[in-house]
């Protein structure tokens, strides 16, 4: 059963691989909800059930409804053989049903990677996490879904929308837009940043260089051309625990950062080659001291700093003097903490990376 507190819902998935939520449905039933508005920022649409939630919005009179897509997931690199539809004939597809309907939607092609992951409905409720709108996002792939019903949450993720739709993607995010506010949601403190206008990498790693007694963290790419892999190694040498699950093909790779993470001591997991059932660890997910949550689109990689388009959505904050946040926030570490060890303990082995 998904986490939740006055508004805030934590979905852990798929159900598909022994994780405790329905991603799917999830995103489907926030759709569903949509009376007025509905503006979606999402890698990329191949998901049929999802497609059709959209669709039923526009046919039951939602007005406002735009949706901006990776470029390269509705193109081919090259021509496919005659006869064929193509690796990405889904999204292309998918992306024409939505276009009969008269709902605007745009590609990116930004040379960079467009990875948001979001949906915001009636300017009061947000949808973001890891999870890409695909079938194997929700029904292979270890991800999240993060649900807020807060107008002052919202309306970041609606400016940050607005801004993508004409056209500042990337680099060209720099120079535009303060810092988005905060907001407490029954009590519980909330903070989005996007990248790479407000640099998330420094604000996980400052949490990091606060961390008391441990950090625990599932990442689908973790790469050396991020600052994250050094403060996590200077986090452990000053005693804190630090354990994290990775995408085991992303690991091994010879830019990843899990050498210099191995030797320094950090304990890395990945699945076991065979028999887990699970495609990728897709989570972008990181619990400091067992109950604040990092969560959303933002990989652990430099171009998802400084070029990408990306966000991170913060759920609680350090020693939190508010009752009812500090008992919320510990609700939640809990249960992104709980699906962390659930993973290690049914589906992985410990992680050696190749000499």
């Amino acid at each position: 059963m998904p986490v939740t507190h006055q508004g805030v819902t934590l979905h852990l998935g798929p159900r598909q691989v022994g994780a405790p939520d329905d991603l799917e449905a999830a995103i489907v039933d926030f759709i569903d909800g949509a009376e007025r508005e509905l503006r979606v920022a999402v890698q990329e649409i191949d998901h049929p059930p999802i497609a059709e939630a959209i669709l039923r919005a526009k046919r039951r009179g939602v007005r406002l409804m735009d949706v901006v897509l990776e470029a390269d997931y509705l193109r081919e690199p090259k021509a496919p053989p005659a006869g064929k539809d193509g690796a990405h004939h889904g999204n292309r597809l998918l992306a024409n049903a939505m276009l009969r309907e008269a709902i605007d939607v745009k590609a990116d092609f930004n040379p960079s990677i467009f990875h948001q992951k979001f949906i915001v409905r009636d300017g009061t409720a947000v949808l973001t996490g890891s999870t890409n709108f695909t079938t194997t996002g929700v029904t292979q792939n270890l991800n999240h879904v993060v649900v807020i019903e807060d107008r002052t949450v919202a309306q970041e993720f609606r400016r940050e929308f607005l801004e993508i739709n004409r056209g500042i993607f990337g680099r060209l995010s720099d120079a535009h837009g303060r810092a988005p506010k905060e907001a407490r949601v029954g009590g519980l403190r909330i903070k989005p940043l996007f990248a790479p206008e407000h640099a998330p990498e420094m604000e996980i790693m400052k949490m990091m260089a606060k961390a008391r007694s441990r950090v625990d963290f599932a990442i689908f790419t973790f790469a050396q051309s991020s600052g994250i892999d050094d403060q996590m190694i200077a986090t452990v040498q000053r005693g804190v625990t630090v354990r994290g699950v990775l995408d085991g093909k992303q690991a091994n790779h010879a830019w990843a950062a899990s050498k210099g993470l191995h030797a320094a001591g950090v304990q890395l997991h990945r699945p076991r080659r065979r028999g887990s059932g699970i495609r990728k660890v897709h989570h972008k997910l990181m619990v400091i001291d067992g109950e604040v949550v990092v969560t959303g689109s933002f990989n652990y990689t430099g171009p998802a700093n400084s070029v990408n388009d990306e966000n991170i959505l913060i759920i609680g904050t350090a020693d939190d003097a508010d009752p009812a946040g500090r008992a919320a926030q510990m609700r939640f570490g809990a249960a992104a903490l709980g699906e962390i060890e659930r993973m290690i303990h049914d589906h992985c082995e410990p992680f050696t990376p190749r000499p």
